[in-house]
């Protein structure tokens, strides 16, 4: 549908409060390798009868690592509230919502007087359902419109630094681990923002967090890099589109983002949009890929290694 907002929307020094509801603590704890079921991790209050209570319910060889996952949630509540109260760092976020449509393989979007295209890959393994997907079958043919967005979290690195100088790697890594959650529940948060606000596809959308999390509602956000959308060069494209220094963001030659708390996709609001992995692809895919990419197959092959 028609965007309510459309073009390109910032936001600067977004109040971690906001954010902080967000995060998904499963993927943090993965992070520690902590892989246990800490749902409800955020009930447990400090007092000792509500800890013991709680490790009871696991089984006694599961005890452990949850006494030691309960240790590691503190201690990141106690790092977010540093973050809070000395403002050591910084969350900025941006969507541009353009008109768009598909044309085969690829998505076209108009921009500055551009038809700016940006080419998908097709799974050649039908899922599930028995039809093979890409991303451009999300969008119409003509008169549609396709998201980008890019976050970010600045400031972690200099606060792990200072951690690091007195080889204190725990606090070190605590940091950064939170960091990338951080600018994970913020594209989550700002996902949200699009389907209600900007763009406004689900004005009416009533769900809690873990709905949230578990992807039950309208639209998608794949991030370069995501199993839909492997082709890291596809990060310069979409850099053309919104300018990622705007927010902070600086790209290397190989397409990785600094500050490392970054993440940039697309959106799509389609009602039967899905995530979905491209997987292997053939030789004479790869070689259409190239053409329509406009860049060498020689160069495109480092790019696309994983799915070769």
């Amino acid at each position: 549908m028609k965007p309510l907002q459309p073009g390109i929307k910032q936001f600067y020094d977004i109040n971690l409060r906001e954010i902080v509801p967000f995060i998904h603590w499963t993927f943090f704890f993965m992070a520690w390798r902590l892989n246990g079921k800490y749902d409800d991790i955020q009930t447990v209050c400090d007092c000792t009868s509500c800890r013991v209570g709680w490790l009871q319910k696991f089984p006694e060889s599961e005890q452990e690592k949850a006494e030691e996952a309960l240790k590691l949630y503190k201690d990141a509540q106690e790092m977010l509230r540093r973050f809070l109260d000395e403002k050591c760092i910084t969350i900025n976020a941006m969507v541009g919502i353009f008109p768009a449509r598909s044309n085969n393989e690829d998505i076209v979007i108009d921009f500055e007087n551009e038809k700016i295209v940006v080419p998908m890959l097709r799974q050649q393994i039908p899922a599930t359902d028995g039809f093979c997907y890409s991303l451009a079958d999300f969008l119409k043919t003509a008169d549609d419109y396709v998201g980008v967005f890019a976050n970010t979290v600045i400031g972690a690195e200099a606060l792990a630094e200072t951690y690091e100088r007195d080889d204190d790697m725990y606090h070190s890594i605590l940091i950064k681990t939170l960091a990338d959650r951080l600018a994970e529940a913020t594209a989550e948060w700002l996902h949200y923002k699009v389907r209600k606000e900007i763009w406004g596809y689900a004005p009416d959308e009533k769900l809690n967090l873990s709905e949230f999390f578990k992807t039950h509602y309208q639209g998608i956000r794949p991030a370069v890099g995501y199993p839909s959308l492997p082709d890291q060069s596809v990060i310069f494209t979409l850099d053309k589109l919104i300018r990622f220094q705007e927010l902070g963001i600086t790209l290397t030659e190989n397409g990785a983002m600094f500050p490392n708390a970054s993440v940039c996709g697309m959106i799509f609001d389609h009602p039967k949009s899905k995530y979905f992995n491209i997987g292997r692809i053939d030789e004479n895919q790869f070689q259409d890929y190239a053409r329509r990419s406009g860049k060498s197959p020689e160069v495109l092959r480092k790019w696309l290694a994983s799915n070769l």
